[in-house]
């Protein structure tokens, strides 16, 4: 081979890392919801979102703990189901943080004290779940599980109030 054709070689070769390089560093992520005013929220989907992210933790949890109780433990399918636990927690934070925290939750007037301590007590019941997420991603303890659930329930009884259609607009 010549060094001309070896120059040329090495010169695609380097191109595409080039090209490779500043696509990982200029594509990003396609995330749930966008943060401009586009006026499209579902509300009551990314709480049956949060719901089922729950109940994956705790499938995780179960079968974490089912199969580290096996003589012959598959440590294969214990580290899957750790990163599925670990997947979904990360996955509920960000609903919680980008969508509720970041987009619905409207800062309270300090006038208005009813309105503020709704305020102040829809965000206290987020960043407590987001706390319990992340326990969720350190342990096996089911007692993390239940306590998202509890959590997640006064959350939704402040944030939607007696009825759901009640909240539709109100945002």
């Amino acid at each position: 081979m010549g060094r001309k054709m070896k120059g040329a070689i090495v010169k695609r070769r380097i191109g595409f890392y080039l090209l490779i390089c500043s696509l990982i560093v200029w594509v990003q992520p396609a995330f749930s919801h966008c943060e401009i005013p586009c006026g499209i929220y579902n509300d009551e989907a990314r709480i049956e979102r949060i719901e089922e992210h729950i109940t994956t933790i705790e499938k995780s949890m179960n079968m974490i703990i089912e199969l580290s109780k096996e003589k012959d433990k598959n440590y294969n399918q214990i580290v899957r189901w750790v990163n599925n636990k670990e997947t979904h927690a990360n996955l509920l934070q960000h609903i919680i943080s980008q969508y509720f925290m970041t987009q619905r939750i409207k800062i309270g007037n300090e006038q208005n004290k009813g309105a503020y301590a709704k305020y102040a007590g829809e965000l206290i019941l987020l960043h407590k779940m987001l706390v319990y997420a992340m326990k969720a991603k350190q342990s096996t303890d089911l007692a993390v599980v239940e306590e998202l659930r509890v959590l997640l329930s006064r959350f939704k009884a402040s944030y939607f109030g007696l009825e759901t259609k009640e909240h539709k607009g109100s945002h």
